[in-house]
């Protein structure tokens, strides 16, 4: 192996791995936030057209009541927070595979990623333009982790469910999603759990008592 090789491998081996999240509704944003917490590159594509304000939730475990519009505001500020590059109004056309992973396409340019996430709804055109298998029912055919038949593409909320489209389900959907994607990178099984000390060195003086 020449030193060049050997150069290119020891800064692929450091490169920080790459999230493109198409869709920034509940399932995408969850997606979006756990990969971009715990260290992974995230860039979220979104429309804003997440059925989410229409909704008022009062199912959502741990919040009583709260407007769909004003949900979204705080999930977006909270992916923000943790470094997520957010591309609000730039509508992903189309999603290829590269040498080196994907290749993610907007009217904007292309941008390359190691893992996709797709969360667009009902709209499951990306994935069967990029070739990922189907069921008989016409969804997305996905394992328990949201891994489609692609290796690094997972599938979430509506794309993979006939009808149970819920905000507490395509969460959950997004955070099984970016577990698996930080567990293929590491290596080893992963969970997100954080402590209160986490809290305080995180967010100081903004933890809430």
């Amino acid at each position: 192996m020449s030193d060049t090789d050997a150069s290119a491998d020891s800064d692929d081996s450091t490169r920080t791995p790459t999230v493109i999240v198409v869709g920034g509704g509940p399932a995408g944003l969850s997606a979006a936030l756990f990969t971009a917490k715990n260290g992974l590159e995230t860039t979220v594509f979104d429309t804003d057209a997440t059925w989410m304000h229409k909704a008022h939730l009062f199912n959502y475990l741990g919040i009583g009541s709260v407007g769909g519009s004003e949900f979204m505001a705080t999930a977006r500020q909270q992916v923000d927070d943790f470094g997520v590059d957010r591309h609000q109004g730039e509508p992903v056309t189309a999603v290829s595979e590269s040498e080196s992973g994907f290749t993610v396409e907007t009217d904007d340019g292309e941008y390359a990623a190691d893992y996709v996430v797709l969360a667009t709804g009902a709209n499951r055109d990306l994935a069967d333009e990029l070739g990922c298998a189907f069921t008989d029912e016409e969804l997305v055919d996905v394992g328990v982790n949201m891994e489609t038949s692609i290796d690094g593409v997972y599938a979430t909320g509506a794309m993979v469910r006939p009808e149970e489209w819920q905000a507490a389900i395509a969460v959950g959907d997004g955070a099984a999603a970016a577990l698996n994607i930080l567990s293929t990178v590491k290596g080893e099984y992963y969970h997100d759990f954080d402590v209160p000390a986490d809290a305080a060195r995180v967010f100081g003086d903004l933890v809430a008592e």
